[in-house]
């Protein structure tokens, strides 16, 4: 079946230890530089990367589930994901109306392309395609 909505993971959170090591490590091995920043470079709470990475600092974190915080998907169209998605019995999250938390414990944050036509291009892309 085709779904006439369209949408991309555009992050994917997860906790860390020592935000400064996966920042190196993301660099330098992936050459991922920074898009976002939150706090001072010297010593951020969450950090962003070019190609869909996010950092949340937590030196303190044990999770025996694993270290991942959410999901975000790029929409094409917010308010009709997000409709399609509370028919499925989701929960919103106190984030806010575009954060949704499904069943089993996984967190969505729902985001507005900006424009909508990014996500056609960015799903357009074909990462296994030859050069």
């Amino acid at each position: 079946m085709i779904h006439p909505k369209k949408s991309y993971l555009e992050h994917v959170a997860i906790w860390v230890r020592d935000i400064h090591w996966h920042i190196d490590f993301f660099q330098q091995v992936f050459g991922m530089g920074m898009r976002e920043v939150d706090g001072p470079v010297e010593a951020p709470r969450q950090y962003w990367t070019l190609g869909g990475l996010q950092f949340i600092h937590d030196p303190d974190h044990q999770a025996p589930e694993g270290r991942l915080a959410h999901l975000g998907v790029m929409c094409e169209d917010l308010e009709a994901a997000l409709a399609a998605a509370r028919a499925f019995g989701v929960t919103e999250m106190p984030q806010g109306r575009n954060w949704l938390r499904l069943p089993d414990g996984l967190a969505i944050e729902f985001i507005q392309a900006k424009p909508a036509s990014c996500v056609a291009q960015a799903l357009s892309i074909d990462p296994r395609a030859e050069a």
